[in-house]
């Protein structure tokens, strides 16, 4: 049988980590360090592997039904390659230092299982009651695969610098930054904004660091499910600040 289809081919390294190609992550296990994955990610695997589903602490889940921020894991072990992908997003690899990342959990497909996460929030500097935007921090030493609708912009901030970003279009920042929640509005009323700009919530980042920023304001794609919470009602998807916007514009 001849076909351009056998031009796509294992791509053959030595890394942990490896992009097969920009929509496909190939993870290569060892039998030491487990692999913990976005659960039902795995597309194919070669050799000796287990899954198992990730156990979650009390508190953990508490947290998740509380905010809508929740990663939900299973966990990889053995001995083996494994290919990961969802809904045909494109992957980055990125080593996380003791500077630590944030992030939005709906944007992580794979991570060592060597490193730490947390639920944080980000506060509205208007200090509207429910409008905090929570988001997933990893901190430690290792590799996050993460995954964007499209191909992303990577922007530096520096002290005399700052980016200010689309709440519906930022997947990750540098931990050490400072993150200020805001609307882009100039009425007193921030829920509904002046004229029909299609804008909402954004968040600036100060400091030294950078801000990962995809080229939609829909996550994610193709009409997905997302999280329940507070999550889904600001900042994030088309039950987002983006979309509630919109409708108070049109009331």
């Amino acid at each position: 049988m001849q076909s351009p289809l056998f031009s796509y081919t294992e791509q053959q390294s030595q890394d942990r980590y490896t992009v097969q190609n920009p929509q496909l992550l190939r993870v290569a296990l060892t039998g030491q360090d487990d692999i913990l994955a976005r659960k039902g990610a795995m597309v194919a695997y070669q050799g000796l592997v287990d899954f198992d589903g990730e156990y979650q602490s009390n508190s953990r889940r508490r947290a998740a039904a509380a905010t809508g921020e929740g990663l939900e894991l299973m966990r990889c072990s053995g001995q083996g390659t494994i290919y990961f992908a969802n809904l045909a997003q494109y992957i980055h690899v990125v080593d996380v230092d003791q500077e630590g990342m944030t992030v939005d959990s709906a944007y992580v497909l794979a991570l060592d299982s060597t490193l730490h996460t947390e639920v944080i929030a980000v506060d509205s500097q208007y200090g509207i009651s429910g409008s905090g935007k929570y988001q997933l921090n990893i901190s430690g030493r290792g590799k996050v695969a993460l995954m964007t609708s499209g191909q992303p912009l990577m922007m530096l901030v520096t002290p005399d610098k700052y980016v200010s970003v689309d709440a519906d279009a930022i997947v990750a920042w540098s931990s050490g930054l400072r993150v200020q929640m805001q609307s882009q509005t100039h009425s007193s009323g921030v829920r509904r904004r002046r004229g029909s700009t299609g804008e909402g919530w954004e968040l600036s980042f100060l400091g030294q660091g950078f801000a990962l920023v995809q080229p939609s304001e829909v996550m994610p794609p193709q009409g997905a499910e997302i999280g329940e919470g507070l999550r889904a009602q600001f900042g994030v998807g088309q039950q987002g600040a983006h979309a509630q916007n919109q409708n108070n514009a049109w009331n």
